[in-house]
């Protein structure tokens, strides 16, 4: 199954990787994840926003305050994608150590 493009353009902002990177600690409200960075809060929202569109967090209501979880499955979709190309470069550098192997330096 291919992945949806919207991952990867969720995935392509160090903001937003950084924002995974946290929710991978444990379900954090807006506010906690704001006080990581040095950004505006309608900037925040709007990476967020991206993120939740792409099916990589989960927003829940508690009162007036959000709270933001991982949502994992996409990243395993991204993760069974890259397999092949993984496995290929490993081949590769298996080769590659093989080859030096024989050589005398």
């Amino acid at each position: 199954m291919p992945v949806n493009d919207d991952v990867f353009a969720a995935l392509a902002h160090p903001a937003r990787r950084e924002v995974l990177g946290i929710l991978l600690e444990g379900p954090r409200a807006a506010g906690e994840i704001a006080e990581r960075f040095d950004m505006r809060r309608p900037s925040l929202s709007e990476h967020l926003r991206v993120l939740r569109e792409a099916g990589l967090v989960r927003e829940q209501r508690h009162g007036r305050n959000r709270v933001y979880s991982l949502e994992a499955a996409p990243l395993q979709e991204v993760s069974d994608w890259l397999s092949p190309y993984e496995r290929f470069w490993r081949g590769k550098l298996a080769n590659l150590r093989d080859l030096l192997d024989e050589e005398d330096f």
